[in-house]
C-alpha cells in the first residue's frame, strides 16, 4: 500500500535575535491511507510545529528549512500559496487544539461551514448546502438546530465536534487533531475520539493525532511517534511500544503512568527539556538518561531499525538491547 503522506527530513526553526530556535530537526515518517498515526511527548517537542509545517501555516519568524512533504506524490512545499490554499480542508484539515479559537464567535455555525465550501468552489443550490450541512452536523453526533447557533451556545464538546465536522466537511485524505481533548472533561474526551474515529472511518481518511495524553493515544492510534526535542526518537505500532519501548525516554514515559496492579510512587522523568535556542551535542536527551555514556555527549544516534515497522535512535541499541529503568534498580 503505498503512503498517502510521507515527510522527509522536515526542518522547520524559529528565529530569533539569540539565533534559530530549532523545533523541528530532520524529522520524517510517513501515513498509509486509513491510518491514525500519534504524535506524542513533552511540551515544546515539537508536535504542533509539525503540524502547522505540514499545512505550511509557519509565519515569520518560523520558516520550514529543509525537507520534503510529500501528499499523493506532490510536494506542498513546492505548491504557490494559492495552491496550498486549496489543499487545506480540500485533501489535508486540521483541528486546532482550542475549539473557541477556531470557531468565529459572532458568526453563526451554518455561515462558518458554508465558507469552506464557497472558498472551495463547491457549487451548491441553497437546498443542498444545507443539507450537506445538516448531515455533517448529524455525522458528529449534533443536531441539526446547531448550524442556527452561535458558538458561545454551545459547550464545549460540541464546539469541538462542530470543528470535527468542519474539518470533514470536503472529505481530505488526511486530518490532523492537534490536542483535540486538552480542555475537555473525560467523559466530553471520550465522546469527542469516538465522533472523531466514526467520521474518519466514514471518508477513510488518515488521522494525525498530537498530544501528551499517553492512554488517549494507546485506545485511538495504530502507530506512535516519540519527539523529544524537536527530533523523533522512536516509532512504533502502538502495542508493541507499550511492551517493548527502545529508546529510555519512552521507557521513562510508560513507567510514569499510573498502574491498578502495583502501588509504587511515580517516576517522572528528571530533569528539565534542553533549551532549543543552544540543544545538547551529540544525543538531545543525553542529559537527563540514566544509561548515559560518552558516546552518547558527541556522537547523534540515527533513527534505526529494531522491529518490524519498529525504530529507535538510541546509542545503546548498538551496544545492547536498551534495559528498562526497573531492571536498572533491580542491579543496584
Amino acid at each position: 500500500m503505498e503512503p498517502v503522506l510521507e515527510v522527509r527530513n522536515l526542518v522547520t526553526h524559529y528565529h530569533t535575535p539569540r539565533g534559530p530556535v530549532k523545533a523541528v530537526e530532520e524529522v520524517s515518517f510517513q501515513l498509509l491511507p486509513g491510518q491514525r498515526y500519534g504524535l506524542i511527548g513533552e511540551s515544546g517537542s515539537g508536535k504542533s510545529t509539525i503540524a502547522y509545517s505540514l499545512l505550511r501555516l509557519i509565519r515569520p519568524p518560523g520558516k520550514v528549512e529543509a525537507g520534503e512533504v510529500l501528499l499523493d506524490g506532490v510536494d506542498l512545499l513546492t505548491l504557490s500559496d494559492e495552491e496550498m490554499r486549496q489543499v487545506r480542508l480540500a485533501e489535508m484539515s486540521l483541528i486546532s487544539q482550542g475549539a473557541m479559537n477556531s470557531l468565529n464567535p459572532v458568526i453563526r455555525i451554518r455561515r462558518q461551514m458554508q465558507d469552506g465550501f464557497d472558498s472551495h468552489g463547491v457549487d451548491l443550490s441553497d437546498e443542498e448546502r444545507d443539507r450537506r450541512i445538516e448531515q455533517l452536523l448529524t455525522w458528529v453526533g449534533l443536531p441539526a438546530g446547531v448550524a442556527d447557533m452561535y458558538p458561545h451556545q454551545l459547550s464545549g464538546g460540541m464546539k469541538q465536534r462542530v470543528c470535527i465536522a468542519i474539518a470533514v466537511s470536503l472529505r481530505p485524505k488526511v486530518i490532523i487533531a492537534d490536542e483535540p481533548t486538552s480542555a475537555l472533561d473525560v467523559v466530553v474526551q471520550r465522546r469527542v475520539m469516538q465522533t472523531l474515529r466514526h467520521v474518519q472511518e466514514e471518508i477513510g481518511a488518515a488521522v494525525i493525532l498530537i498530544g501528551h495524553d499517553m492512554g488517549l493515544m494507546a485506545q485511538f492510534a495504530d502507530a506512535i511517534g516519540v519527539m523529544y526535542a524537536g527530533k523523533l526518537v522512536e516509532e512504533s505500532p502502538v502495542a508493541e511500544l507499550f511492551t517493548r519501548p527502545q529508546h529510555p525516554y519512552t521507557q521513562l514515559l510508560m513507567e510514569s503512568l499510573p498502574s491498578l496492579d502495583q502501588k509504587e510512587s511515580f517516576q517522572g522523568v528528571t530533569g528539565a527539556p534542553p533549551s532549543l535556542l543552544n540543544p545538547p551535542s551529540g544525543c538531545v536527551f543525553h542529559p537527563r538518561c540514566p544509561y548515559v555514556m560518552e558516546r552518547c555527549r558527541v556522537e547523534v544516534p540515527l533513527l534505526q531499525v529494531t522491529g518490524d515497522n519498529h525504530r529507535a535512535a538510541c546509542h545503546l541499541l548498538d551496544e545492547a538491547p536498551v534495559p528498562s529503568a526497573a531492571a536498572q534498580e533491580a542491579t543496584r
